[in-house]
């Protein structure tokens, strides 16, 4: 079970997490461990000097609650997480409730990133040992605490299905039992956590503990929350990001029914009213004059050039190995090409919202993000309160896809709610939302590569341009003109490559701000590699297939996923006329991952994925369900952006509006995807992304065995292919 619901006050009682975690507190007696994220020195607390952390709380009735430090947006979390726990505590996985956790970047700090947000597919990967010593300290002394209760060595006892058993005389306790008295027991330094031919959970497919909510209606997401009195604003930001409103005749939209205030900002207008209806009815009715600002004749092929120009110059060094330059001199043939990757919207299932209740001094905000502190934190520089003056629940979230990384939409209703009496609930027209998302930075990248004789590759050597998503999210990551996410992926190949020379430019596009998109930095450079990777194939007149093994003998994990994707594929296989099959390999987000794309080529150019072939390495596999599910989910989501997904600009403005000229995969569209798992007992590695970064390239390159086509650009051109 699931515990969604949070709310603001006591008379919001349906909603309320506050009373429980203050009722559970008062009633005592109950077993509560407080651990830091990466896991640090845990102590056991009486109920009444609880401090939120992360932890396990289990109450007199045996109730296991996790205060979780991630966020569902659909990947699984909820449920794999709570698996750790209860795989190490000895409990059924129904057993364990989850709670959201408060922001506090002190005590849920993602381990991986330092800072409180889920993202870069590294929740499970965070988690993987922090959760299990949780689970494994709280079990310890549960048993200290009956071994102590029966006055037998602790050695005689054990655990099992929320009961702690001395195994001599068959006698047992519940958890709920022995809380108390565990809460008083010396915390253990050290604990030995199981060997995976012990697991009894991990490794087997759970049902996810938020399907039931989701598919009944109870699950609460951020655009659900509805606190008394509250209305409902839309708005209109201006057309071209840098605008500033320089006029508004409202007279019409307040005349509309239901329209209860017109809000003014800076750059935008917003429509207050009794229901949704009603706010976009009046937002049509403004009669707006915008001052356009410097950007009110950008176009994306003037930043495309701009990036171009930039490839022509040196960048920082991101990786070098060997002496490439040489290695290409004295190479018996040359191989350049140039790729261009598109800005691209994240257009999530539920649009952008935030409900907020601003009160003069304090702050409430309800929501359904990534980052909660980032929320908390952006928010309250809006409201111009201290941070602790603002608070703010946390929701499940329909799609995130790194959109939810970003405080904008938060910021944007606190803006708001300051001219508004009561709270208000912010939500963006699915329009508002493409035209003013945060994109996923648009990529030039220039590459060479020289080969021996027999057509091996002996120098490669790539200089790319685009922006730097970390460089404004997390400055401290940004060093030397580099950061980790805009590097992988280009860098620390899977192949075996002796002269190697990366370089990035960093090049901030003006008008256009750039964000997270699912699979970031490899969705841009496997693209890259891996088309790149099966140009040296062609121009070698070898298989792309045997190419890539031949690169692959140092790397065994590697080679065993291109091996098995293969396999399953039918590589070789004959196909139809206008039938080929692609493939693309990468290392990225920790996990290997081979993907096979069969499409096929019709005479008019357009291009249809029929089937899609997946062998992962994904070290220690948590819930085989969520490893198939974020697969396919990812493909979807990288065979939209290879078929349809690009952001352009005219005129300053974003040309497309809403999923008519964004476009996203169809049901009847959709690949048949088969996930093949390779066994593993490494520590887990990412799964939300890898799926996406690596099918755009492996579409691609199929594209090429049907027609001969050489694609460089993305999304792909049918005109092209038609002619």
């Amino acid at each position: 079970m699931i515990h969604h619901r949070i709310a603001p006050t006591a008379s919001y009682a349906d909603l309320s997490r506050r009373n429980f975690l203050v009722n559970s507190a008062m009633a005592g007696g109950g077993l509560i461990l407080s651990f830091s994220l990466p896991f640090g020195e845990g102590k056991a607390v009486s109920a009444e000097s609880f401090a939120p952390n992360a932890f396990i709380r289990i109450g007199t009735d045996g109730q296991v609650v996790l205060t979780m430090p991630y966020v569902e947006m659909g990947q699984g979390t909820y449920t794999s997480i709570p698996m750790l726990i209860a795989e190490e505590l000895e409990v059924a996985l129904k057993q364990v409730r989850l709670e959201h956790a408060p922001p506090n970047e002190k005590l849920y700090a993602n381990p991986l990133l330092g800072v409180q947000a889920t993202g870069n597919s590294n929740a499970i990967r965070g988690a993987w040992k922090p959760l299990r010593e949780a689970g494994a300290t709280a079990r310890i002394m549960l048993i200290s605490a009956a071994a102590k209760r029966w006055g037998v060595e602790i050695a005689s006892c054990r655990a099992d299905d929320g009961e702690v058993i001395h195994t001599p005389s068959g006698r047992h306790l519940r958890y709920g039992e022995l809380a108390a008295e565990a809460a008083q027991m010396p915390v253990p330094k050290d604990v030995v956590l199981k060997r995976p031919e012990e697991f009894k959970l991990i490794g087997t497919p759970a049902k996810r503990l938020d399907a039931a909510g989701k598919v009944n209606g109870t699950a609460v997401y951020g655009i659900d929350v509805r606190p008394p009195g509250v209305k409902i604003a839309t708005l209109v930001q201006s057309p071209v990001f840098g605008g500033r409103l320089k006029s508004v005749d409202d007279s019409a939209a307040r005349a509309i029914r239901g329209v209860r205030q017109i809000v003014r900002l800076d750059d935008a207008v917003a429509v207050v009213a009794d229901h949704m209806g009603a706010a976009k009815k009046g937002l049509e009715a403004l009669k707006i004059e915008w001052d356009e600002g410097l950007h009110a004749v950008l176009s994306t092929q003037d930043i495309a050039r701009e990036l171009e120009q930039a490839t022509l110059k040196a960048g920082a060094v991101a990786q070098k190995i060997g002496d490439a330059e040489k290695a290409m001199a004295d190479a018996a043939t040359r191989v350049e090409a140039s790729y261009h990757l598109p800005f691209l919207a994240h257009a999530t299932m539920e649009p952008m919202n935030c409900t907020v209740h601003f009160r003069g001094s304090e702050c409430e905000i309800w929501v359904g993000t990534q980052a909660i502190a980032r929320v908390q934190a952006m928010a309250a520089k809006a409201a111009g309160l201290p941070v602790e003056k603002v608070v703010i629940h946390n929701h499940l979230i329909g799609g995130g896809f790194g959109r939810r990384l970003e405080a904008d939409g938060a910021v944007r209703a606190v803006e708001i709610a300051k001219q508004v009496d009561g709270p208000v609930k912010v939500v963006w027209t699915r329009e508002e939302d493409i035209q003013h998302d945060m994109y996923r930075p648009y990529w030039v990248d220039h590459i060479a590569a020289g080969l021996d004789k027999d057509g091996k590759p002996v120098a490669w050597v790539n200089r790319f341009a685009g922006s730097s998503v970390i460089a404004r999210w997390l400055p401290p990551a940004f060093k030397d003109g580099l950061d980790p996410d805009t590097t992988e992926g280009a860098i620390d190949l899977v192949y075996e490559l002796p002269n190697f020379h990366v370089e990035y430019v960093r090049v901030e596009p003006p008008g256009i701000p750039t964000a997270f998109w699912r699979s970031v930095g490899p969705s841009h450079n496997v693209f890259v590699t891996e088309s790149f990777i099966d140009e040296l194939a062609a121009a070698a007149k070898q298989d792309a297939l045997a190419y890539r093994r031949a690169l692959l003998d140092h790397n065994p994990r590697a080679k065993a996923v291109l091996d098995l994707a293969a396999e399953k594929a039918e590589w070789g296989a004959p196909l139809p006329k206008g039938r080929g099959r692609g493939i693309a390999l990468q290392h990225a987000f920790g996990s290997y991952l081979a993907q096979i794309a069969e499409v096929e080529v019709a005479k008019d150019g357009s291009v249809r994925v029929h089937r899609v072939v997946c062998a992962m390495d994904c070290g220690t596999v948590v819930n085989p369900d969520t490893v198939q599910a974020q697969i396919q989910s990812g493909v979807m989501f990288g065979v939209t952006a290879a078929l349809y997904g690009e952001i352009t600009l005219k005129n300053g403005r974003v040309e497309q509006t809403n999923f008519d000229t964004y476009q996203i995969l169809r049901m009847n569209e959709a690949p048949a995807v088969e996930v093949h798992v390779v066994k593993s007992a490494e520590p887990p590695g990412g799964m939300g992304e890898a799926g996406t970064s690596g099918i755009v390239p492996a579409i691609g390159n199929a594209v090429f065995a049907a027609t001969g086509r050489r694609l460089r650009r993305m999304p792909i051109d049918t005109g092209a292919l038609k002619a």
